[in-house]
C-alpha cells in the first residue's frame, strides 16, 4: 500500500502525520488494523455503526445467515468487523466522512467504560453488584462510574483503571473515560447497564466479546474521542480486575462439571494433618474437589469463587488447630494447580486472601459447620 499511516509507539491516532491523499478516519482505521484491532465504520458524527443495506433492514432479519459481510458490506455493525487492508480502503475512502469502531472481542481487546452521568443514585445493591455496602456508610458526593470504579478498586487494595497510567486511556466526549487493556485468553462478555444480568459497578460498563469500542481520534458531533497523555498502548489487564469479572458474570456460562476426585497430593496434605476421617477433613476434601473439578471447564465454572471458599475454610480451621498452616497451603495449591495450571499469580493471591479472611473465624465444628 503506498498510503499508509505512519506512526511510532509515542504517536495517537489524531497526532499521526497522514499522507497526501488519505482521510483521517482511513488513517486511523489502518491504524488500528495494523494492531490487529479489527474495524467498521460508525455512523458520520455519530458513535453507532453506519447503517445496514435496504434488505438488513427488514423486519425479522438478524446477522445470521447474512450474505452482506461476505459481499463486502459494513452491514450489522461490529460483526462485520474487518483487518482487510483493501475493504478498508474501499469503506472509509469513498466515506471519509465515517468514524472507526474496533470489535472488542477479536481484537482481544477488554475495555472499561466508566461515565459520568447525572443521574440519581440507585440502591445500595446496585452501586457494586455482589457487594453489601452499610446503611453506616457515608454515600456523600459518590456520583458516578469514576466513583464507583475507585471504590471497588480501594476495596481490593488496587489502582483505579481510571487512575492507570500504565495503558491507553482515551477521553469521551461526554467527560467519561474509556479504560483499554489487552486479554489474556479469556472470552471477557461485554455488560451495558445490567444487560445480560452482569455488571461491574454503576455507571460502569465493560466493552469486550459482543460489543464495540470507539477507536481514539474518531471525531462526532458531540466531540473527539482524545487519548490522555502517555501511554499509546493497552496493558494486560490486571490480575484483580480479572477476578472482578469473573465474580460479575463477564465469562459465558459453561456446564459445571460433576466434582472430580481431590488430586493425590492435594488429598495427601490434609490426610498429613489428620484431618482425613474428621468432619473438618471431610469438609475440605469436598471443597477441594469442587476446585478440582474446575479443570474441566476452563472459563465459566466459578473457580475464584470455589478457590476462596475452600481457602477460607482452610483458614478456619488453621485457626482452630484442626490443620497445620502449611498443609492447608499446600493443599489448596495442588487443587488450584490442577484446575488452573501455569496460572499461579492468579490463584495464589486468592489462596493468600481466603486464607488471611478464615484465620480471623476459626472453624466450630459440632452443632454447627461455619463454613460460609
Amino acid at each position: 500500500m503506498t498510503d499508509e499511516l505512519r506512526v511510532s509507539r509515542s504517536d495517537s491516532p489524531q497526532s499521526v502525520s497522514v499522507r497526501p491523499g488519505v482521510g483521517r478516519s482511513l488513517a486511523a482505521a489502518r491504524w488500528c488494523a495494523g494492531r490487529g484491532w479489527p474495524v467498521h465504520p460508525l455512523a458520520p458524527g455519530r458513535k453507532t455503526p453506519a447503517g445496514n443495506c435496504t434488505d438488513c433492514r427488514e423486519p425479522g432479519h438478524t446477522h445470521r445467515g447474512c450474505r452482506c459481510v461476505a459481499a463486502g458490506r459494513w452491514c450489522h455493525g461490529f460483526r462485520a468487523a474487518t483487518l482487510d487492508f483493501a475493504r478498508i480502503g474501499q469503506w472509509w475512502g469513498a466515506n471519509p466522512g465515517f468514524g472507526v469502531g474496533i470489535a472488542c472481542g477479536p481484537a482481544g481487546l477488554v475495555v472499561v467504560d466508566v461515565d459520568a452521568h447525572a443521574r440519581s443514585l440507585p440502591g445500595r445493591d446496585r452501586l457494586l453488584p455482589g457487594i453489601q455496602i452499610a446503611e453506616t456508610v457515608d454515600l456523600t458526593g459518590l456520583a458516578n462510574g469514576f466513583h464507583t470504579l475507585g471504590v471497588l478498586a480501594a476495596l481490593r487494595g488496587a489502582t483505579n483503571p481510571a487512575d492507570d497510567a500504565s495503558t491507553l486511556r482515551v477521553r469521551t466526549p461526554s467527560g467519561g473515560l474509556h479504560v483499554w487493556y489487552r486479554t489474556r485468553g479469556h472470552r471477557w462478555q461485554s455488560s451495558v447497564g445490567s444487560a445480560g444480568g452482569r455488571a461491574l459497578a454503576w455507571q460502569v460498563d465493560v466493552r469486550a466479546h459482543g460489543g464495540y469500542i470507539v477507536a481514539p481520534g474518531t471525531v462526532t458531533e458531540a466531540g473527539a474521542y482524545e487519548p490522555l497523555d502517555g501511554v499509546r498502548e493497552p496493558a494486560p489487564l490486571p490480575d484483580w480486575l480479572a477476578r472482578e469479572l469473573e465474580r460479575t458474570g463477564h465469562l459465558p456460562p459453561a456446564h459445571v462439571p460433576a466434582p472430580r476426585p481431590v488430586p493425590p497430593r492435594a488429598r495427601q496434605a490434609v490426610l498429613a494433618a489428620g484431618g482425613g476421617s474428621s468432619a473438618a477433613g471431610r469438609a475440605l476434601t469436598a471443597l477441594l474437589a469442587e476446585v478440582a473439578a474446575c479443570a474441566a471447564v476452563p472459563e465459566g465454572a466459578g473457580f475464584t469463587e470455589k478457590l476462596n471458599r475452600a481457602a477460607y475454610t482452610a483458614g478456619g480451621l488453621v485457626a482452630a488447630g484442626l490443620l497445620g498452616d502449611e498443609d492447608a497451603e499446600r493443599a489448596l495449591t495442588e487443587a488450584a494447580a490442577h484446575a488452573r495450571p501455569g496460572q499461579e499469580r492468579r490463584y495464589g493471591a486468592v489462596i493468600r486472601g481466603g486464607l488471611s479472611a478464615g484465620r480471623r473465624r476459626p472453624l466450630v465444628l459440632g452443632g454447627a459447620h461455619d463454613l460460609r
